[in-house]
């Protein structure tokens, strides 16, 4: 099995794996056409990869495509699970767009950037002023209701499997670990949760991701997905994820030798 990678550090503990500069992929065309896999390419490598070269590529070209923003996102999860969705407004930042917003919506709800992530890009609207503030940033106005919750999951899907489900909870509007939330494993985590996320994975063909979701008087709702989640909440996570590629990519027996070799 000949394994390339493009990204060392998410690879790390996959046997016989190949790392090549994401900017010298020209200069080894040969050797990328003949890899079972490529792994962890830029965004901006994918297509040359998958339809010129006709290479499988992991994450999954659809984990590619729908995580490449909060838009492209959004409409693939309301086209599949609208019932699972927080209600969102998707509209251009001109006065039309205003004008959108403050017929159809009240103060407080939330705004995003459509292309963040780790809590960064995500503000509470509270009045006027906040939603203008928002507009002059964006290019495209991205609103959603601000759910009841005080906590939300991170369930993270490789491969076929969920290899963690946990609760984040902030000390403010926000649960991301990377803006001071705090990792909770003693609470339970709901079944519908699981279901929704492993369904919807496979279904989407999504196989390298954390789901954000938020429960709501039982009733799950999926906030994001992020294609390239930390690994931080929970001490084991890495060589749960590294195992759990390793069974997807290489199958139930993997050979233990391992080559790191580099190249410039």
């Amino acid at each position: 099995m000949k394994l390339v990678t493009f990204d060392p550090f998410r690879t790390l503990g996959l046997p016989g794996v190949r790392y090549i500069k994401p900017e010298h992929m020209q200069q080894h065309r040969e050797e990328l056409a003949a890899a079972d896999w490529l792994l962890f390419p830029g965004y901006w490598q994918i297509h040359s990869l998958h339809y010129v070269l006709k290479r499988r590529i992991f994450p999954s070209m659809s984990s590619y495509h729908l995580g490449h923003d909060k838009v492209e996102m959004t409409r693939a999860l309301q086209t599949a699970c609208p019932d699972h969705i927080p209600a969102t407004l998707i509209t251009s930042a001109d006065s039309y767009g205003l004008s959108q917003i403050l017929d159809q919506w009240s103060f407080p709800f939330v705004a995003k950037s459509v292309r963040s992530s780790q809590g960064m890009g995500v503000w509470m609207i509270e009045n006027r002023q906040q939603l203008y503030e928002y507009a002059e940033r964006e290019s495209v106005l991205y609103v959603q209701t601000l759910l009841p919750i005080v906590r939300d999951l991170r369930i993270v899907v490789v491969g076929e499997e969920i290899v963690a489900s946990y609760w984040r909870e902030g000390s403010g509007f926000l649960n991301n670990v990377s803006q001071g939330g705090r990792v909770r494993t003693d609470l339970p985590v709901p079944e519908a949760a699981l279901s929704l996320v492993s369904g919807l994975a496979r279904y989407l063909d999504i196989n390298h991701a954390g789901f954000d979701v938020a429960m709501v008087d039982g009733h799950p709702y999926i906030l994001e997905f992020n294609r390239l989640f930390g690994n931080t909440g929970i001490p084991d996570l890495s060589t749960r994820v590294s195992e759990a590629m390793q069974r997807y990519l290489l199958g139930p027996v993997a050979s233990p030798a391992s080559d790191t070799s580099v190249s410039a």
